[in-house]
């Protein structure tokens, strides 16, 4: 294919597009026309444009591409396909299965939500368990946040389906989960693990997890997945310098300690081999979505117990609460000045005669009380 009005070179937005529509990897294209897979990265972010012999093999391939785009489109899963199949992560065995079809098995049909996550959670969990594992160095949090990541992906579905990298989206959610400071808290966390076999991924396992976690996930998705800078950036919550400072210091500490991987390239090659070295299972897509419609369900009956409650104890409030205020009692003070009560006591003689006196008059009435003459 040689360059010509009739054939013009699709920008690189529109090549990494393509490429991603094709279910293919930097790695994949950089095989089939003959160069390194920095170069593909260099055609795809527009830092040099495709020229010679190996740029005709790279604009045939993207014209393939295009045409199985256009098939695509006039079978009516062209949504569907650029949805699932938009990982936006290269390298072999950081990278889903790029053989595996995120259509379906009916690419003419519809899909229904469930088969468009399972399709999405076939064609980046197992790829996503071995990332998430050379971030943490833990193969059972490794598979725990894939899972969790997952779940809360099925409880946003809609959110999750229309947003443009659903990949990243899960693999952001994901990442934050591993690396989230509370697993140190938990009791199954606070030993460490097995190290791998082999001596040289047990080094390189090793100065990984040395780094900063900002630092380890900075480098994990720019050389192991294969994200580009403003894209590494935006994932990573950084500014582009800040992301770059991360990168360049992430590589001198690796550099440092394992002189053979000082080349980005033979960096990406250990850190796909280290992953690829464990065997890491992801669950079955159905049992992660039944996990997360479980989970919903119990947050669901908690708050709706939780405001059962809450209306309970407001009504019983409302039920024993005064109905007028009711001033507070002052407490008592000492008055000086007064003389405290005195209780009666016995009846002296005199008031004895006078009592005795009056009982024995027989007169009643008001003539009682009249004066008598002396």
């Amino acid at each position: 294919m040689t360059q010509s009005p009739a054939t013009p070179i699709p920008p690189p937005t529109e090549r990494r597009r393509l490429r991603e529509a094709g279910s293919l990897t930097q790695a994949q294209i950089a095989e089939r026309v003959g160069v390194s897979r920095r170069t593909v990265r260099a055609w795809e972010t527009g830092r040099a444009a495709p020229s010679g012999r190996e740029g005709e093999a790279y604009l045939d391939l993207l014209r393939s591409l295009e045409e199985r785009r256009e098939d695509q489109e006039r079978s009516g899963d062209r949504d569907m396909t650029e949805r699932h199949s938009g990982t936006g992560a290269e390298g072999d065995g950081l990278v889903g299965d790029a053989a595996a079809d995120p259509t379906g098995p009916h690419p003419g049909r519809p899909l229904t939500p469930a088969q468009a996550f399972d399709a999405l959670y076939a064609f980046c969990a197992p790829a996503l368990v071995r990332q998430t594992y050379l971030l943490t160095g833990r193969r059972e949090l490794a598979r725990e946040s894939v899972e969790r990541a997952f779940e809360i992906a099925w409880q946003r579905w809609p959110e999750v389906a229309r947003d443009p990298d659903p990949a990243g989206w899960v693999r952001a959610t994901a990442y934050d989960f591993a690396l989230s400071p509370w697993h140190r808290f938990r009791p199954r966390y606070r030993h460490p693990e097995p190290p791998p076999a082999d001596t040289a991924d047990r080094l390189l396992l090793d100065v990984l997890l040395d780094l900063t976690p900002s630092q380890r996930r900075t480098l994990l998705l720019y050389d192991g997945v294969g994200l580009d800078l403003p894209e590494t950036a935006a994932e990573t919550e950084a500014t582009t310098p800040a992301a770059a400072n991360r990168i360049l210091h992430a590589r001198a500490a690796v550099a440092t300690r394992m002189p053979t991987l000082s080349d980005p390239d033979d960096l990406h090659r250990r850190l796909a081999e280290l992953a690829s070295a464990e065997r890491l299972r992801a669950a079955a897509a159905p049992a992660v979505r039944e996990g997360s419609e479980r989970r919903a369900r119990f947050w669901t009956r908690a708050a709706i117990a939780f405001t059962v409650a809450l209306i309970g104890t407001t009504a019983l409030t409302l039920r024993t609460a005064p109905t007028r205020y009711e001033p507070p009692v002052p407490p008592g003070a000492t008055v000086h000045g007064v003389p405290p009560p005195v209780a009666p006591g016995p009846l002296s003689h005199k008031e004895q005669r006078l009592r005795d006196k009056l009982r024995s008059e027989p007169h009643a009435g008001p003539e009682r009380l009249a004066p008598q003459p002396f």
